[in-house]
C-alpha cells in the first residue's frame, strides 16, 4: 500500500505545482480579458462596419452593415487625421528631448556627491506628477489666458506688450511646457533609480585615475543608464502619441485649437458628436499599429546602439 500511494502523492505534488501559478494569475487574466483583449477585439470588429441606407426615398432604413476596408481607407485620407498626426509630431520635436533631457540633467544632479537635501528635492520634482493631466492642463492656461495670466501682466507692465501662448508657433510650447511641468519627475525617479544601482567602486577608481564629476557623468554614469533611457524615451513617444487631455482641455480658452487638432481628439469627434463608430474605431486601430510599429522600431534601433548586434 505505501508503495502504491507513493506515485499518486507524487503526481499530486506536480500538478499542484503546475497549477498554484496558474491560480495565482487568474485574477490579472481575467482583467486583462476583459478590460484589454475583448475591447481591441470589439473596436477592431466596428472598424469593418458602418451605416448604410436600405431602401429608397422617404422610408429608407438606416442600418449598420460590413463595409471592409473603407473606414481604413476613409481614415488614412481624412485631411483633418493627417494634419493631427502632423501636428503631434511637432508637439513630439520639442516636448521628448526637453522632458528627458531635464530628467536626466536632474538625476544626475541629485547623484552627485555631498548633495544636500536630495530626498526634498527628488520629492518636488517628482511632486507635479502627481497632479491629474487635466488639471494641470487648467492651471497652466490659466497662466497662459492673457485676462487672467500674471507673466502677461508683469510683460504689459514691463513694456513687452501681451504675450500669445495660443499663437502659432508659441501653442507647441505652451502644451510642451505642461508635459515638462508633470513628466521631467516620473523619468527622473527611473534614471536616478538606475543611477543608484551602479557600484560606488566604479566611481571611486575614476576619481583615483583622475576623473572630475563631469567627465565622470559623461564617460560612465550615462553609457551605463542607457537601458533607463531607452526606456523613458519609450514611454515619452507612445504618451505623445495619445496626447489628448491638453489640447482638450485649453480648447475652449483658444481660437487656434480645433475640435480635430490631434488624433485622439478627431476619433472623439467621429465616435461621439458624428456618431461614426466605425470610422472612430478604424483611426483608433490605425493609431494604436502606428504606436506599436514605432516603439518596436525605436526599441530595436536603441537596442542595437546601446547593447550591439548581439541584442
Amino acid at each position: 500500500m505505501p508503495a502504491t500511494s507513493a506515485p499518486s502523492s507524487g503526481r499530486r505534488t506536480r500538478v499542484r505545482a503546475v497549477a498554484t501559478p496558474w491560480l495565482f494569475a487568474t485574477p490579472a487574466i481575467v482583467l486583462f480579458t476583459l478590460f484589454l483583449i475583448i475591447p481591441i477585439g470589439y473596436a477592431i470588429y466596428l472598424s469593418f462596419r458602418g451605416f448604410r441606407i436600405e431602401g429608397g426615398g422617404a422610408f429608407g432604413r438606416r442600418v449598420q452593415t460590413f463595409v471592409g476596408l473603407d473606414n481604413y481607407l476613409s481614415a488614412l485620407t481624412d485631411p483633418g487625421y493627417v494634419a493631427g498626426l502632423g501636428r503631434v509630431l511637432l508637439y513630439g520635436v520639442i516636448a521628448i528631448p526637453s522632458v528627458l533631457g531635464l530628467a536626466l540633467l536632474f538625476a544626475l544632479l541629485l547623484d552627485t556627491p555631498r548633495v544636500r537635501a536630495r530626498g526634498f528635492a527628488r520629492t518636488a520634482i517628482f511632486l507635479p506628477y502627481a497632479v491629474p493631466g487635466v488639471i494641470a492642463s487648467l492651471l497652466w492656461g490659466f497662466l497662459y489666458l492673457p485676462s487672467t495670466s500674471p507673466i502677461t501682466y508683469l510683460a504689459e507692465r514691463l513694456g513687452a506688450g501681451p504675450l500669445d501662448f495660443f499663437g502659432f508657433p508659441a501653442l507647441y510650447f505652451s502644451l510642451a511646457n505642461i508635459a515638462l511641468w508633470s513628466g521631467v519627475g516620473f523619468n527622473m525617479i527611473i534614471i536616478f533609480t538606475s543611477l543608484r544601482a551602479i557600484p560606488a567602486s566604479i566611481y571611486e577608481a575614476a576619481r583615483i585615475d583622475g576623473a572630475s564629476e563631469l567627465q565622470i557623468a559623461w564617460r560612465i554614469k550615462i553609457p551605463l543608464v542607457a537601458p533607463a533611457l531607452v526606456l523613458t524615451g519609450l514611454f515619452s513617444v507612445i504618451g505623445t502619441l495619445q496626447l489628448y487631455s491638453e489640447p482638450a482641455t485649453l480648447r475652449p480658452m483658444s481660437n487656434t485649437i480645433s475640435a480635430t487638432w490631434v488624433p485622439l481628439m478627431k476619433i472623439y469627434q467621429e465616435a461621439f458628436m458624428n456618431d461614426n463608430l466605425g470610422g472612430a474605431a478604424a483611426a483608433s486601430v490605425v493609431l494604436a499599429l502606428g504606436i506599436l510599429v514605432i516603439s518596436l522600431l525605436l526599441l530595436r534601433f536603441f537596442q542595437r546602439r546601446t547593447f550591439g548586434d548581439n541584442a
